[in-house]
């Protein structure tokens, strides 16, 4: 039974963190929205700037709707930014632009693990759906067909993956990005600073859902391991 109080104790702790985190990346992004770059670049052109840099021009740069819903999309091959970063001209829409296209950049070179987190997608999406019929099913069947557990797993294992995944892919796309606004001379100093605070802060939201996703699949195996040995 320890390990079962372990896994509550765990999961509220990740909960609250997770929470902490959210709204520590939203004050972040809000402090550095306020302080204009030097180099007076919106975010579009911040995009379009690192984009030709790495000599990249099938890539477009889209303006979206939403907070923070920016991503590169490497199916349409656009860079896709939210209302506030494409027409901001500071230090949090700089840094969230070139980590965007910190990921274009990934896609051009091949990047190993952006290539295998692309064709995790649609297995991903399709565990994703089931996830939620499969864990009551399994719970409701646990003692008398365990092996529905198995399934559940197995769909909650994928999604971990994806998690885990995502993680060395969203530092990397950061480093390219802090690299570049350096090298470029668009963010230096005191507005380097600033980007790398408010990526990192953004990177820290993946770190704990990955964590959370992996207590999720230890749990259920803690789960199947005790039905079985009953």
């Amino acid at each position: 039974m320890g390990a079962y109080y372990g896994y509550f104790m765990v999961a509220g702790i990740l909960s609250v963190v997770g929470m902490v985190v959210s709204q520590r990346l939203k004050s972040k992004f809000k402090k550095y929205s306020g302080i204009p770059v030097s180099s007076g670049l919106s975010g579009r052109e911040v995009a379009e700037q690192m984009l030709h840099h790495f000599g990249i021009n099938d890539v477009k740069v889209v303006e979206g709707r939403g907070f923070l819903t920016d991503h590169y999309n490497p199916a349409t091959k656009t860079v896709n930014l939210s209302e506030g970063v494409y027409r901001g001209r500071n230090i949090a829409a700089a840094a969230v632009a070139a980590h965007e296209c910190g990921h274009a950049v990934q896609h051009a070179e091949s990047y190993s693990l952006l290539q295998m987190r692309s064709a995790l997608v649609p297995v991903v999406n399709l565990s994703a759906m089931a996830q939620q019929w499969l864990l009551i099913i399994a719970f409701l069947t646990l003692s008398s067909m365990p092996s529905i557990m198995l399934i559940t797993i197995a769909a909650f294992a994928v999604t971990t993956l994806f998690s885990l995944v995502t993680l060395p892919v969203e530092f990397d796309a950061s480093r390219r990005a802090l690299i570049w606004l350096d090298d470029s001379g668009v963010a230096r100093g005191a507005e380097y600073e600033g980007a790398k605070d408010a990526l990192w802060w953004a990177a820290m939201t993946y770190v704990v859902a990955a964590l959370s996703a992996l207590v999720m699949v230890l749990y259920l195996i803690l789960q199947y391991n005790r039905a079985t040995s009953d």
